[in-house]
């Protein structure tokens, strides 16, 4: 009886002290290296290359409302579908953006595929339109729409 007493009386196990080879850095439990090409990369240049990316679609919106092709009051709709189209066919076809080049990132599998398909990055896409999913980050820094297509952000 003073056995089943002492496993919960004395408080939750104390936590081994981590080793130098559990996760010294961002991506090294993905098998990625420290710095320099592969390496995942910071919030701020994910940001700007969002950025532009929102900007190419807005602007190509604004030239499709101009042609006559969408009403001014689907602009934001169209902006929406050119920005999810042109990333999840150009991270399909050569695994960046218009915008991830500006800024020396791109999307890579670390799941061991090739590449990333053309249904990952539509998805990837979709959860990165929502807001939310790249808010909440893993200890590696990578957005639940990385983590749930199995990618991650790294420089070129």
């Amino acid at each position: 009886m003073a056995r089943t007493f002492g496993s919960w009386l004395s408080g939750p196990p104390v936590p081994e002290p981590a080793t130098p080879g559990d996760a010294d850095y961002p991506g090294q439990r993905l098998g990625l290296p420290a710095q320099g090409t592969g390496s995942l990369v910071g919030f701020a240049r994910r940001f700007f290359a969002l950025l532009i990316d929102w900007l190419i679609a807005y602007g190509l919106g604004g030239l499709a409302v101009a042609l006559g092709w969408f009403g001014q009051g689907a602009l934001s709709t169209a902006v929406l579908a050119i920005w999810i189209v042109v990333g999840a066919v150009s991270v399909r076809l050569f695994g960046f953006t218009p915008g991830q080049v500006a800024v020396g990132i791109q999307v890579a599998s670390v799941d061991h595929r090739i590449h990333v398909g053309i249904g990952r990055a539509l998805v990837r896409g979709v959860l990165v339109a929502l807001v939310i999913p790249p808010l909440f980050t893993d200890s590696d820094g990578r957005g639940l729409q990385d983590k749930a297509t199995g990618t991650a952000v790294v420089r070129r």
